[in-house]
């Protein structure tokens, strides 16, 4: 654990130097060029330097930000090693002493500085870019490596299939239990479905205790199953009024005689 937060922090130190020098470049190349800061760069040397900046860190985060955390080690026997990960995290200052020893003998600053950097970019870019991708392919093309992959996605494969028949059973588990207490709602709650049938079609004009009478059901059918319920015994009740009313359809009366029972709630009026 500790080396890899070494490892992390070699990391962003090598990539914040990196950013520096890339910042360096395109610093003196606009002062060299004469443009103005708020003049849109020109699509000249100094355009390409910025698209080759922009596409190794595209690049980058390809290849690297995405990829590294999910790399086997049985597949990548040289890329998931301590110390290719050391080469890997500190190139930019490999490209630094690099740069600092091909200007050896130059004695203006700015293009000492600029050799540094120059070689920061271009040692990095080859190896985070070309190199670095290219050892990553030849790994997965050996034998021991393909053969590692190929179990691997057959066993993620299995998992998921696992998973998917899991999930499938659950649900068919709770279907089995809707279906079966829609059965025994069907059995236990046939006296009242009788009863809110008789109040939807009976001509009586105390509507205030045909009202009180189904919401007393419509409580008990809550306490028995929830809404569920509810519906349940709703629907049987309708359902015996169109027979009796010879599939002739009736006002729905329940839904609002129970608006307010539990999370019921009856439909607005259009």
């Amino acid at each position: 654990m500790k080396r890899r937060d070494e490892l992390r922090i070699a990391h962003i130190a090598s990539t914040i130097w990196f950013i520096l020098c890339v910042g360096y470049i395109l610093t003196l190349a606009l002062r060299q060029a004469g443009v103005r800061w708020w003049v849109v760069f020109s699509l000249s040397g100094h355009g390409v330097l910025i698209a080759l900046v922009l596409v190794s860190l595209y690049l980058f985060a390809i290849f690297r930000g995405i990829s590294s955390s999910q790399k086997v080690h049985v597949e990548h026997p040289l890329t998931s090693t301590i110390y290719y990960a050391v080469f890997y995290v500190t190139t930019p200052f490999l490209g630094t002493l690099a740069g600092c020893l091909g200007m050896i003998g130059v004695k203006t600053i700015n293009q000492f500085l600029l050799g540094i950097a120059l070689g920061t970019l271009g040692v990095t870019f080859l190896v985070w870019v070309i190199v670095d991708p290219a050892i990553g392919l030849l790994e997965m093309l050996l034998p021991a490596s393909r053969k590692h992959c190929v179990q691997r996605q057959a066993e993620a494969k299995a998992q998921r299939e696992q998973k998917q028949q899991y999930r499938q059973r659950l649900l068919d588990k709770v279907l089995a239990a809707e279906d079966s207490d829609r059965r025994y709602w069907h059995e236990t709650l046939k006296p009242q479905a009788e009863k809110l049938a008789a109040l939807l079609t009976s001509e009586t004009t105390d509507l205030r205790q045909a009202e009180c009478e189904a919401v007393g059901i419509g409580v008990s059918a809550w306490q028995t199953g929830g809404v569920s319920c509810m519906r349940e015994l709703r629907n049987m009740a309708i359902a015996i009024c169109e027979q009796r009313n010879d599939n002739i359809s009736v006002v729905d009366h329940i839904s609002f005689w129970w608006d307010g029972i539990g999370n019921w709630r009856a439909a607005p009026l259009a």
